[in-house]
């Protein structure tokens, strides 16, 4: 892997101190988005769990124990709790919508009888 796509590449006149804290943001980026890719496959199989099980692509009352959940490690983090909240809906927003496809797609294929854990259509 090219230190290019894991880094920002500082340009040389940036003082040292600035570079190395940009490396250690940097760092935490790349580890953020290895985290939600993970997260990703996870919820994909929970949707073709859902699906399965003709389950609807939302809970909404997992979505709220969740919410309060993490605000609650948000305060005890000192990150901002609202912020927390924007970030957890936006995720779950975008896992709804790949439930819904899953779904769909295993409606359209007639493969309600697939296998728990089985790759749907989207990462």
């Amino acid at each position: 892997m090219t230190e290019g796509i894991h880094r920002s590449n500082e340009p040389a006149e940036v003082p040292g101190e600035l570079r190395e804290a940009r490396a250690t943001i940097d760092n935490i980026d790349a580890a953020l988005v290895h985290l939600l890719a993970e997260r990703f496959r996870c919820t994909k199989k929970v949707g073709v769990i859902k699906a399965h099980l003709n389950l609807p692509p939302s809970d909404p009352g997992r979505e709220e124990r969740q919410v309060a959940r993490l605000r609650a490690l948000a305060e005890e983090a000192g990150l901002d709790p609202v912020f927390a909240e924007k970030f957890l809906k936006f995720i779950v927003e975008e896992v709804i919508r790949h439930h819904e496809d899953i779904a769909g797609t295993m409606a359209e294929d007639g493969a309600q009888q697939a296998v728990p854990g089985a790759v749907g259509p989207r990462a």
